[in-house]
């Protein structure tokens, strides 16, 4: 641990939400927070192992297990960061982290899933971010389906008031995407040509050092523990993710719940 990774840099939220525990494991795993944040993008397999040491010492905390959910999502681990990110759900009753999960749902191959969460009752709590984020989401769904029509339905209807710079910038290349795969490369030239990279630079530097082929939430070529996705697989990843596996998840909190009754063992 560096010794310049210092607690008072954590936003007082998060602060807030470590007060339960006792003062050194609240500073360690504060510790691990900060270097989760720190080294999401530049090293996310490092960022992991401190989102897993501070879940050790902390896992019924919801900072605690967004940040596990985030680092595994980050790292290609999508059936664990749908698990983490549904226990997040529960902790906080919040659904700010739906188009995540439903993007963990098409790294599994499972977009016909993700286009589920993306018209749940749930998808309608999200703020005008979310909500576009989604869209995103689900509009390479259908991408994945081969629905080139209704993946460009579904950004049409996407309302965009209200909804950051950064985010609509990406919004515009989602839509650069349809243009390719519809084969009119001509007005996806035309239509990133308008789009301000250092907006997009601003959010997605992990995705592709590469600003022309940066694909905003596109996991549908990713791997998963080294092997290609089959959107038809019947993995036991899979089976983890699913909805009826939130059993196992409170078996995780459970436990989680254990190790943090003996806290100063890891101080």
């Amino acid at each position: 641990m560096p010794e310049d990774v210092e607690f008072s840099e954590l936003p007082r939220d998060v602060r807030g939400a470590l007060r339960g525990l006792s003062k050194d494991n609240a500073h360690d795993v504060g510790r691990h927070l900060i270097m989760v944040a720190r080294l999401l993008d530049a090293d996310p397999e490092l960022a992991y192992e401190h989102a897993q040491e501070a879940v050790r010492r902390a896992g019924r905390i919801d900072v605690v297990r967004e940040a596990a959910g985030i680092a595994a999502y980050r790292t290609g681990r999508y059936a664990e960061a749908l698990r983490e990110l549904r226990t997040v759900r529960r902790l906080n009753g919040s659904s700010e982290h739906l188009p995540l999960m439903a993007d963990c749902e098409r790294g599994l191959g499972r977009s016909a899933r993700a286009l589920d969460l993306a018209a749940s009752e749930e998808a309608s709590t999200l703020d005008a971010d979310g909500r576009a984020e989604l869209a995103m989401v689900a509009s390479g769904a259908r991408l994945d389906l081969d629905e080139v029509e209704a993946a460009g339905a579904t950004l049409d209807m996407l309302d965009l008031s209200g909804v950051s710079a950064e985010v609509q910038a990406r919004v515009k290349q989602a839509r650069a995407d349809i243009y390719l795969a519809s084969g009119r490369s001509d007005l996806a030239a035309e239509l990133l040509a308008t789009v301000d990279r250092r907006l997009l630079a601003a959010t997605n530097s992990h995705d592709d050092e590469d600003d022309e082929d940066v694909v905003v939430y596109d996991l549908a070529d990713e791997v998963v523990d080294g092997e290609s996705i089959d959107e038809n697989a019947d993995t036991d990843a899979d089976t983890d993710a699913d909805a009826d596996g939130e059993a196992q998840d409170e078996a995780d909190e459970d436990s989680a719940e254990a190790d943090e009754t003996s806290d100063g063992k890891h101080a």
